[in-house]
């Protein structure tokens, strides 16, 4: 069975975006990207809430070029990858991309049973919300700041998650990287 990993960056009061949906409190620094680039490695399934799906694809093609290494790599990665994406209004269909509307979870839990490296949810915190039963695996970057933003990664009300500490490493920024698994 594969794993499905939640990737989210978030505030230290645990919000993944500000009260107006902006996402600038992150400190994506050389030292961070050095970090996350490579946990990306096993994965060739990335799943997208809509908003973040749209987010990245607007951006991500356009760096496959990029003089930058990480974002070159990324780039292409990102062009490379499956996707699913969550989403009850978009139609639209493209090469990797396969688009789940109420069925979402399904969807998830049958590409889990499937042969083939990891599946990772990148950001979509209601998307997480959904998969929550089927996370295996808490991939969280914590970043200093107090933003009482309006879209919290976990919300998981009355649910219990026991998770264990796989690793944790602290960063110059102040941010701190943390890798939970989930006790089943």
């Amino acid at each position: 069975m594969r794993n499905l990993i939640s990737l989210a960056h978030i505030s230290l009061d645990g919000f993944m975006a500000g009260p107006n949906g902006e996402m600038n409190f992150l400190t994506f620094d050389k030292e961070l990207q050095d970090h996350v680039y490579p946990l990306m490695a096993s994965v060739d399934t990335a799943v997208y809430g809509r908003i973040t799906y749209q987010m990245m694809d607007s951006y991500w093609p356009g760096e496959v070029d990029a003089k930058d290494d990480h974002a070159r790599n990324h780039a292409r990665w990102y062009r490379d990858v499956a996707k699913i994406v969550a989403s009850r209004t978009l139609t639209e269909s493209k090469p990797n991309v396969r688009v789940f509307g109420n069925d979402i979870v399904d969807a998830v839990r049958a590409e889990k049973e499937k042969a083939g490296g990891d599946i990772m949810i990148f950001a979509s915190p209601t998307l997480t919300h959904a998969l929550a039963d089927l996370v295996d695996e808490y991939r969280i970057t914590i970043h200093p700041v107090i933003i009482g933003g309006t879209l919290p990664l976990f919300a998981h009300k009355g649910q219990r998650a026991k998770l264990e500490l796989r690793s944790s490493k602290t960063f110059g920024s102040g941010v701190i990287a943390a890798r939970y698994m989930a006790k089943r």
